[in-house]
């Protein structure tokens, strides 16, 4: 094929996917309107394209959108690459690259103009052909190449940036100190935040697969049943919706109309503390029960517990039901810490020598540690450790040593009457079989309170 002719099939492509478009929004437009010949004269290949090169200068291609500030702003919103931005530590729109969603403000009767510019041919948008003077794209605009050249000037500019960026008394302003005298009004710089629709709108398609996208969602239903799966399960919690451009998201910009006018906030929170090693905490204590004592929510049922008792109620039957609740509540703490120590420890963890725990509390524990090969030297105790694991009377001696740890704690608030009686009504209630969540009550170990 000679140049001529690759040219030619080439700037032929460009025109087939123009009219392509122009024709499909002929057929939207004019929709049960056939016989109207007057609406249909508009949307000719070059009588539209006319039309588009006058529109194309009420909207403009950006990054950062002042109207999501406040709709009623009238100065500039601007087009900043990601890539050009600082880079910072904090997340922002840096971290965005190149691979970011550039938005659009203005008319938004001229949006259709930013559809037709993002029509890709040979891998690359009209815009980026526009923009680059594409010979084979000016000859298949117009045949005049002084009006298919202004045309793809026109089209060119929807990236623009102004020479002199304008604020507005709606937008947010924030007067920064940079001299050394607050008095001095030249001392200040006026420094105006401005919205990153980009970065929400990166943000708003992460949140929207963690919420409804398919891989997301069998993880979710993995991790609600219990069973493993290969992909992790992310979940956004606490967020709030804020709506932009209310019945008239368009008006705020493209992008905030194709969220439907919904910028997700998250929550203000500090972030969370993983605590990988938590077994850690366990080294060099002679009972886990002391740690117990501060797992979520333990000292504060066990406050509950104790007032309540103190406060010597009426023996009605709402009496005994606030009690039991309170009571199985604090019960079922004990799979939960458990669970807890096994899902952030390494099995094992019961071998370092600096574990003093009592054996019965290693096995509740670490209870994988007996799918663990014998260590050289070590074969004895391995097998030992192994063999109270089977026996199962562990479970009696945890349920009794959680028995005497409850009657000290109410001692210990003032409740001095608690005895035998309490200690096997305890020991009934804890729950510390290899097999949780399935309960199972205990029974008290023979003998009286320790």
């Amino acid at each position: 094929m000679s140049e001529e002719s690759e040219r030619g099939s080439r700037s032929e492509l460009f025109r087939s996917a123009i009219a392509a478009f122009i024709d499909a929004r002929r057929e939207a437009k004019l929709k049960g309107k056939e016989d109207d010949a007057d609406g249909a004269s508009k949307y000719e290949y070059g009588v539209w394209l006319a039309d588009a090169a006058r529109r194309v200068g009420q909207i403009q291609v950006v990054t950062h959108v002042l109207k999501a500030t406040h709709p009623d702003a009238r100065g500039s919103s601007l087009h900043v690459a990601p890539a050009k931005l600082p880079r910072h530590a904090e997340v922002g729109s840096h971290l965005l690259g190149e691979d970011f969603a550039e938005d659009v403000v203005g008319n938004a009767a001229a949006l259709d103009v930013f559809k037709f510019l993002k029509i890709e041919v040979d891998g690359r948008r009209l815009l980026d052909w526009m923009q680059s003077g594409d010979a084979d794209l000016r000859s298949a605009l117009h045949p005049d190449p002084t009006v298919a050249s202004g045309w793809m000037e026109a089209f060119g500019g929807l990236v623009r940036s102004e020479s002199a960026p304008a604020s507005h008394g709606a937008a947010k302003q924030v007067y920064w100190l940079i001299g050394g005298r607050p008095s001095n009004d030249a001392d200040y710089h006026l420094l105006q935040p401005l919205f990153s629709s980009s970065l929400a709108h990166a943000v708003h398609a992460d949140i929207q697969d963690a919420r409804f996208g398919e891989t997301n969602k069998l993880a979710r239903q993995a991790f609600r049943a219990k069973e493993a799966h290969e992909a992790p399960y992310r979940d956004y919690r606490n967020l709030v919706a804020r709506k932009l451009g209310g019945t008239k998201p368009q008006n705020i910009s493209q992008l905030n109309s194709e969220r439907g006018g919904i910028n997700y906030l998250l929550a203000s929170l500090p972030p969370p503390r993983w605590d990988q090693d938590r077994f850690r905490q366990l080294l060099n204590v002679e009972t886990a029960l002391d740690r117990f004592a501060h797992f979520k929510g333990v000292r504060f049922l066990v406050s509950t517990l104790a007032d309540f008792l103190l406060s010597n109620p009426a023996p009605t039957i709402d009496t005994r039901n606030r009690r039991e609740a309170i009571e199985q509540a604090l019960g079922f703490q004990l799979p939960v810490f458990a669970a807890s120590i096994q899902a952030n420890s390494e099995p094992g963890w019961t071998r370092n020598p600096d574990c003093t725990l009592p054996l019965c509390e290693q096995l509740w524990l670490d209870p994988e540690r007996i799918e663990l090969p014998s260590r050289a030297g070590h074969e004895q105790e391995d097998e030992d450790f192994i063999a109270a694991y089977h026996r199962g009377d562990w479970q009696d001696e945890v349920a009794g040593r959680f028995a005497n740890w409850v009657n000290a704690q109410l001692r210990e608030a003032g409740l001095t009457t608690v005895g035998d009686a309490e200690y096997k009504h305890w020991a009934g209630l804890a729950i510390v079989d290899a097999a949780w969540p399935v309960p199972m009550q205990r029974r008290a170990p023979a003998g009286v309170e320790a």
